[in-house]
């Protein structure tokens, strides 16, 4: 922070996009994974945002959390990656209250999946033995779910739309609070949001057959 307010004396827009995924059953799941989880991708962007909120306050300017469709919507395997993104999607709303008195526009930006890596990351560093249980009783969602995040990872969008809704956000007079990407990505929460909890729990366990 010192050294940005030394290059220059106010701030006009923060993104905090610092992030990772640690996967796993929460049953079997390290809890030094989960920890690691929740400093890098929750209270790593709120002391970022503390730090240099004194440069935001004084340009009146624009705060970007960079959360995902996982702090919307929740899947298995992916526990600690969604508790980490929901909690990062409550810290957006209490700040976006919180700052509006000193002009300070706060806007998050929820992503599906694209072919960033970082799924390959989390699956390469995981023990297979230890997420699948002693009696090996995960094993197969776990296989499971890996085919299906790679295929998504395949598949996804591509990351040059992200920089250009950053780039439509920045550019915005009045920003949305929320922005999807792509924005088709949206009805997937929307359908989640309406859904009860039983239908969309056996949606999810007929797609993996669990």
């Amino acid at each position: 922070a010192r050294t940005v307010g030394e290059a220059a004396p106010q701030l006009d827009a923060l993104l905090n996009n610092a992030g990772t995924g640690y996967v796993g059953p929460m049953e079997t799941v390290p809890l030094a994974d989960v920890r690691a989880q929740l400093e890098i991708n929750t209270l790593g962007q709120l002391a970022v945002t503390q730090a240099l909120l004194p440069l935001l306050k004084a340009a009146r300017g624009m705060l970007l959390n960079v959360s995902s469709v996982g702090g919307r919507v929740t899947f298995p395997i992916s526990g600690p990656y969604h508790m980490s993104k929901f909690a990062l999607e409550a810290m957006s709303d209490v700040l976006r209250v919180e700052l509006a008195p000193f002009g300070v526009r706060v806007v998050v930006l929820e992503p599906g999946s694209s072919p960033t890596g970082i799924w390959e990351t989390s699956l390469g560093r995981a023990d297979p033995k230890v997420l699948a249980g002693p009696n090996g009783e995960y094993a197969p969602l776990l296989a499971k779910v890996e085919a299906r995040a790679r295929q998504g990872a395949e598949h996804g969008f591509p990351p040059e739309l992200f920089a250009r809704t950053v780039a439509k956000i920045l550019n915005s007079r009045r920003p949305r609070t929320r922005y999807p990407v792509p924005p088709s990505i949206g009805q997937l929460m929307l359908a989640r949001r309406l859904m009860p909890d039983w239908l969309w729990d056996w949606a999810q366990r007929r797609i993996l057959d669990w």
